[in-house]
């Protein structure tokens, strides 16, 4: 992969240059320590300069980039030149940069190469032994025995320089054994260069010493480089294997098949790897118990399996072995060791519960329920308190009405049958039980035959009492038959005779008191009269409750139903009373008439109308629909109003019945519209309501008179025409808001408004009847009326009272008269008339006692121009509605009658 690093490397740091311009131009940058590296002139391509930490500048950058593309620069921090580079003198500096782009965080490193140039001690030649090379020593092979017996000092070699062929050389050494720990194991000779141990060295303990030999001469200067010595120290078999564990415990299912793993033991040597003195074999020295052999380890692995599928936890619960491991490939005259492997047996449900004996016996009262009557054994083989030995009990046979049930005893495994429903000694004297056992866990081996025991359970005779059953019994009676009649009643048995012997009943329920019961024989005798249509009868049956009691006083309850037969004793009859017809819309109605007999006294009816008024017989006819109702219909030249019509209704065996049914006639559209209203009568009275209508319509007619009659002597000017949303002597719209060209102004004291901005001004409040033009101002006095014009200098006109006769009327404009001989007016004469004094008496409402204007009162608002978009700007103002007349869309009954008579018309 090292010969791929220049290709990618560009091509990785072209991509990288681009993306760090984008980062640096938007993460923070900070500068992290420089760092310097002493290389040679001379930098293979691939080969590591240094390394730089990059943790302590920026922990987890994800993106690394150098600025200089001769350098790269791995994930650990390796420096590398990717190729070949030869250094010119000086220094060469780049930045390492280092980027977070999660937390936007940017770091650099500034890197220089310098060329070493200097001489350097002892200390810094050792330093550069890996990356200097200059002349090299030729390296000569040197070790040694571990555990050497001497002589000591013992000779392992001679060092020698080429440049003691030029200078006297002295040679000297340095590392571990010499001037580190163990100090002074070894020395050279400074003259002779040759290499001595004192002592002796456990290989386990140092495997090599990687020494440092030097040459120099007597002036100090080193002629060659350091030359590295490695001293290996030779292996001896000294060390016996040794197993990780003292004892082994492994677990085995009994009845496992052949080759079953059990566990595996290992073991490990001090001595040199890969050698004969590591190479170690297992076996297996002794099993306990010796027969049969079940177990082998594989010589190798140290892995134990089966050799037997024998295994059996119930004859052998556990297997001790002794295990042997040796090196030298297992060799008699190598190392050996042994450990100790427990092998215990895991238990399988391979063994079925038997029951301790196969037939059991035991008895029971009747009518005995929630008892233990029995507790059944069972014996099992397999471990106690485990899935495999825990029981579950079924009954097989013999417990068809689910009088018994079995389960099992937590404590000792044992069945326990118990009566959950009680036996009846008539039906049954004897029970016999087939009882079957498992066990929770599943059978390792298929066992298809379960082991079975018998239970005979004895059931005892025991006084019960009298029997009610059925617990409801019924007798038929007809309804209405005479007091005293006697019928047959509840029978009770006792249980051991089956016969009603020696009972005796007495009645505990009874609604109505209809019946009495006979003490001896139980047989009923009616009281009362009896009615089917009675509330406490349901679907015709009434119920009493009866106790039966043996001669030993004990008792049961019974239900007697007593099916009353029906008579027609009910004649069918009209539920409606009060019907309304509107006519024409409606022309008939139909009518629906009941019979709480039974239906073979009750439909078909037949509908006749009763005796009544020859005019009732003309007008109304009753036509037979269904079986239960008929049609009513009226003639043509029936009038309006109220109808007591009798109608006589009988059943099959014509048992009838009259109902006189009240009928409104009425003109309306709706049912509804005439349920509230009184009969229309020669002897109808006026309510308070309506004489309080008459008296107020009286008093608004009065009103409008007065204001015709008065009119005439209004200032009137030629006939003008009325405004296009005005009508004479018709309805006035009333719920628009025209303009009224006016603003206030202030003459005589009173409340006044502009027309048309003329300047001329009018007493009171003008509406939108006056049209342009028509500038006249009224005054209001005490006792008299007086007309001025506002135009020009007329003179002072009074205007007399308008009672009959022929009056004159002056021209405001022109100082004429104008003759009228009636006292009808035009609306603007009448407006004119009016609206000074209203406008007066609206002045005089709007002051306070201190002739103040109050706040509190109606105000005047200036007119805005026509066409102004503010709209109104009244208390009412807020709704948007142009017409507002929605409410027409949902009239009461009345309204719409109202509404298609003024269509009609």
């Amino acid at each position: 992969m090292a010969t791929d690093w220049p290709g990618r490397s560009r091509a990785v740091a072209n991509c990288l240059k681009f993306l760090l311009i984008l980062l640096v131009l938007n993460f923070p940058c900070e500068a992290c320590n420089d760092v310097t590296f002493y290389v040679p002139t001379k930098l293979e391509a691939n080969e590591i300069v240094g390394r730089v930490n990059l943790e302590d500048c920026l922990k987890s950058p994800n993106l690394i980039h150098s600025s200089d593309t001769d350098f790269g620069i791995l994930e650990d921090g390796s420096l590398y030149p990717t190729n070949t580079i030869l250094l010119s003198p000086g220094k060469r500096t780049f930045i390492i940069s280092l980027v977070n782009t999660q937390e936007q965080k940017q770091k650099d490193i500034n890197i220089t190469l310098e060329h070493q140039k200097k001489k350097l001690n002892k200390r810094e030649l050792k330093e550069t032994i890996l990356r200097r090379a200059k002349r090299r020593w030729a390296p000569i092979p040197c070790s040694m025995q571990e555990n050497s017996l001497g002589p000591f000092p013992l000779f392992l070699q001679q060092v020698q320089s080429d440049s003691a062929q030029k200078y006297t050389v002295y040679y000297s050494i340095s590392g571990p054994g010499v001037d580190q720990k163990p100090l002074n194991l070894f020395y050279i000779e400074k003259d002779t260069g040759n290499l001595f141990c004192t002592g002796p060295v456990d290989r386990e303990t140092y495997e090599a010493f990687e020494l440092v030999a030097y040459a120099s001469t007597p002036d100090g200067y080193y002629s060659d480089s350091p030359l590295p010595l490695t001293i290996k120290i030779e292996d001896e078999n000294d060390n016996y294997p040794m197993f990780t564990e003292t004892v082994y415990n492994f677990e085995v299912l009994e009845g496992c098949r052949i080759g079953t793993t059990v566990g595996k033991v290992s073991a490990t040597d001090r001595d040199e790897p890969d050698t004969m003195h590591t190479r170690l074999k297992y076996s297996i020295m002794e099993q306990q118990p010796p027969s049969p052999k079940l177990f082998s380890v594989h010589p190798v692995s140290g892995v134990i399996t089966t050799i037997s599928n024998q295994l059996d936890r119930e004859v052998v619960g556990k297997y001790k072995l002794t295990v042997k491991v040796q090196d030298m490939d297992g060799q008699f005259f190598g190392l050996m060791n042994t450990s100790t492997c427990i092998i215990s047996i895991k238990d399988a449900n391979d063994h079925a519960p038997t029951f301790t004996k196969p037939m059991y016996e035991t008895s029971v009262e009747e009518n005995t329920m929630k008892m233990n009557i029995l507790r059944i054994a069972v014996q099992d083989k397999d471990l106690p308190n485990t899935a495999n030995w825990r029981a579950n009990y079924t009954i097989l046979k013999g417990n068809g009405n689910k009088n018994f049930q079995i389960v099992t005893d937590p404590q000792t495994n044992e069945g326990v049958l118990s009566v959950i429903k009680p036996l009846n000694y008539e039906e049954n004297h004897k029970v016999i039980l087939e009882i079957g056992a498992t066990n929770e866990a599943p059978f390792l081996r298929d066992i298809r035959s379960m082991n079975t025991a018998t239970v005979t359970v004895n059931v005892i005779d025991q006084d019960e009492g009298p029997d009610c059953s059925p617990a409801a019994q019924s007798v038929r009676i007809k309804e209405n038959v005479s007091v005293g009649t006697r019928a047959s009643g509840y029978k009770a048995q006792d249980t051991e005779t089956r016969s009603s012997n020696g009972i005796r009943y007495k009645k505990l329920n009874d609604p109505k008191g209809w019946v009495t019961i006979d003490e001896t024989s139980g047989s009923i005798i009616t009281s009362k009269k009896m009615d089917r249509e009675a509330e406490v009868v349901k679907n015709g049956v009434y119920s009493i409750t009866v106790l039966a009691t043996d001669k030993d006083g004990k008792t049961c309850t019974g239900t007697l139903g007593i099916i009353l037969e029906d008579v027609n004793d009910n004649a069918p009859v009209i539920l409606e009373e009060n019907i309304v017809l509107c006519k024409p819309k409606m022309v008939h109605t139909t009518v629906v008439a009941v019979d709480p007999d039974d239906p073979i006294n009750g439909p078909p009816f037949d509908f006749k109308l009763g005796r009544g008024s020859p005019e009732i017989q003309k007008i109304w006819t009753i036509t037979r629909l269904n079986d239960t109702s008929a049609r009513l219909s009226y003639q043509n030249n029936a009038q309006f109003g109220k109808y007591s019509i009798p109608i006589t209704v009988s059943d099959r065996h014509g048992m009838s019945s009259t109902k006189m049914l009240h009928v409104n006639l009425c003109d309306c559209i709706h049912p509804e519209q005439c349920k509230f209203e009184k009969a229309v009568y020669p002897d109808t009275r006026l309510g308070t309501w309506a004489i309080l209508a008459i008296l107020l319509g009286v008093a608004l007619l009065f009103c409008v008179l007065f204001t015709l009659v008065c009119g005439i002597w209004s200032p009137s000017k030629v006939k003008k025409p009325f405004p296009d949303d005005m009508a004479q002597q018709n309805l006035i719209i009333s719920n628009t808001e025209a303009p009224g060209d006016d603003r206030v102004c202030s003459t005589n004291g009173f409340a006044t408004q502009m027309l048309n901005g003329n300047g001329q001004s009018f007493c009171g409040t003008l509406g939108s009847g006056i049209k342009n033009g028509g500038q006249e101002c009224f005054e209001m006095m005490k006792g008299h009326q007086t007309l001025e014009s506002c135009r020009g200098g007329g003179g002072h006109h009074t205007l007399e009272s308008c009672r009959g006769g022929h009056h004159t009327l002056d021209s405001c404009r022109s100082g004429g008269h104008v003759e009228v001989d009636t006292c009808r007016y035009t609306y603007s004469e009448w407006h004119n008339y009016t609206q000074p004094r209203l406008g007066e008496k609206l002045h005089l409402c709007n002051q306070n006692e201190d002739n103040t204007n109050a706040q509190d009162y109606v105000l005047t608002y200036n007119y805005e121009g026509r066409g102004s978009t503010a709209g109104s700007v009244g208390c009412c103002s807020e709704r948007h509605e142009e017409e507002g007349l929605e409410f027409l869309d949902q009239l009461e009954p009345k309204f719409a009658t109202l509404a298609q008579t003024c269509m009609k018309r």
